[in-house]
């Protein structure tokens, strides 16, 4: 379904026009639910044990260490944070795989995208080690040409130098790619680098209601993008 208002038909994907489909994989193709609940709920919570502190400071704590790291590789570097709080958070991430898992819909739409014959690329801001464990879980890697994550490119993708970079090493057609993703600095990036085709994932968590952007096409599931029209 289309979450943002006044949409024509042209803003659908016109998969004639499209050789690469470059897709972001936590809030795009797999449920959020796991990252927000890991790092808002269970690492606070194992912190404020470890430090004998009240949830909601442990919380505020590791809020402001995210934020001091924002937009930088570390942000989402699981070696980093385990050095820095002093919890293994690879073996948390193992702990709680059963909580990952695909978003409605994704694993058709990937299936979808091969029988077109497009180069599909996973770029995701993750982890290798977070991207192993979860490729481990869901067999995404079956569903797609490569997975990239921000530290092959040395940048995270709502920084300018990602795209450049990303394209001199996947060797994308600017004007033929599509790019999706549920973070706006992502994509304000990728249409400044001049990516043709911009979809905005507005359900990027099972558990929480959209949040379409009005800039960018929004969609909550993968249904309208099948056809490449919105449906009758």
């Amino acid at each position: 379904m289309m979450q943002s208002a006044g949409l024509s038909p042209q803003h659908f994907p016109d998969w004639t026009r499209i050789d690469d489909v470059l897709l972001d994989m936590d809030g795009t193709l797999l449920d959020r639910h796991f990252d927000n609940f890991f790092f808002e709920e269970e690492l606070p919570r194992r912190y404020a044990a470890l430090h004998a502190l009240p949830f909601e400071e442990a919380r505020d704590r590791l809020m402001a260490m995210y934020r001091s790291v924002e937009g930088e590789l570390a942000w989402t570097d699981l070696d980093y944070w385990t050095k820095r709080v002093g919890i293994d958070v690879v073996a948390m991430h193992k702990e709680l795989d059963h909580m990952i898992g695909f978003l409605p819909g994704a694993q058709e739409f990937l299936q979808y995208l091969r029988q077109l014959g497009k180069r599909v690329t996973i770029v995701t801001n993750a982890h290798s080690t977070g991207v192993s464990v979860k490729v481990a879980k869901t067999g995404l890697d079956r569903y797609v040409n490569r997975i990239v994550d921000a530290f092959e490119v040395g940048y995270l993708k709502m920084r300018p130098e990602y795209w450049p970079t990303c394209q001199r090493l996947l060797g994308f057609d600017p004007g033929r790619s599509l790019f999706m993703d549920d973070d706006e600095g992502c994509l304000m990036a990728a249409r400044a680098f001049g990516v043709a085709h911009l979809i905005h994932s507005a359900k990027s968590s099972s558990r929480l209601p959209p949040t379409p952007l009005p800039q960018f096409p929004s969609v909550t599931g993968f249904t309208t993008l099948f056809n490449g029209r919105p449906p009758a």
